[in-house]
């Protein structure tokens, strides 16, 4: 299937259709700067930070910045200037690093904790930001983790995305 990218406000597609095209593997990946909340747990959907620009002085350096910060966010999971999450930025500690999209709700934070610790890896270190209804957490872990792990996080309620990146 195509790759589709639409860095364009809400609106531009309809989600049901892409959801459809996703499924039917018309569209293979599907990157989007301002999914919805439905929109960010399905499979294949990539949804990055949103980068806004409205001043001649920041429309003139805005393709540079976005670049440079959406390869930071590739590789790295940090975020910056986005629109629609919390700036978020922690030096690599870990051999592995998740990097957690959900609702800003309590105990999530435990339930991922607990999830980790239930299969025995250890936190190196973990920041947790939040910005309005959502929030963003990395941890990095010092063991390799596996699918598995991270699909356990994926299962807990209000978790929208789970990225993991090996250093």
């Amino acid at each position: 299937g195509v790759r589709l990218i639409n860095l364009a406000r809400g609106g531009l597609v309809v989600d049901e259709d892409v959801i459809a095209a996703l499924e039917s593997g018309k569209v293979a990946r599907y990157v989007t700067d301002f999914p919805d909340s439905r929109l960010a747990q399905v499979k294949n959907v990539v949804p990055i930070p949103h980068l806004g620009a409205s001043t001649p002085e920041s429309e003139e350096n805005c393709a540079v910045m976005a670049a440079q910060e959406l390869r930071d966010y590739l590789e790295t999971g940090n975020i910056r200037n986005s629109v629609n999450l919390p700036t978020l930025e922690q030096d690599w500690s870990g051999e592995t690093r998740l990097c957690i999209i959900h609702r800003n709700v309590p105990n999530m934070l435990a339930s991922i904790t607990a999830t980790l610790s239930k299969d025995q890896v250890n936190v190196a270190n973990m920041t947790n930001k939040s910005k309005g209804n959502y929030a963003y957490t990395i941890v990095d872990v010092d063991a390799r983790v596996g699918d598995a792990v991270a699909d356990e996080i994926r299962a807990i309620g209000g978790v929208l995305r789970v990225r993991v990146l090996r250093h």
